[in-house]
């Protein structure tokens, strides 16, 4: 069986052939799971801010759950879902403002990860330098 055909036979499956995505596609999907997670912290903010009507006491408990590490890692996460999200937007309206600039997608979807990435680095520094300084 040549080769071509061994290939087209292991992508293929009863649904047909297999889609892997290209850089177009995951970061369509990065911005869709970011915008949801961005949704949900809104959610958790929103009813933790409302406790303080329940009083003081009430507030202190859930905003001392802050403290916990592990909960500090899921801020940086958050941080990281705004940033991607506000990056990859500004490509999005990039393209709808300018339809030429959809000729350089793949370049601004690299563009973009790139940002993003040399942006968190001292961004995960500063959230997650005061684990270590507590803990070890």
């Amino acid at each position: 069986m040549p080769v071509a055909q061994r290939r087209l036979a292991r992508r293929t499956s009863e649904f047909g052939t297999l889609y892997r995505g290209r850089e177009g596609q995951w970061s369509w999907l990065a911005h869709r799971v970011t915008g949801v997670g961005i949704i949900l912290f809104l959610f958790a903010h929103v009813v933790d801010t409302a406790l303080v009507g329940w009083g003081p006491n009430a507030y202190n408990r859930v905003v001392a759950v802050y403290h916990n590490p592990f909960v500090r890692l899921l801020e940086l996460a958050l941080v990281g879902m705004v940033i991607y999200h506000a990056l990859n937007g500004v490509r999005i309206m990039v393209i709808d403002l300018w339809p030429r600039a959809n000729d350089f997608n793949r370049q601004m979807i690299y563009g973009t990860t790139l940002l993003f990435g040399l942006g968190m680095i001292p961004i995960t520094y500063l959230i997650v330098k005061p684990i270590f300084v507590k803990y070890f």
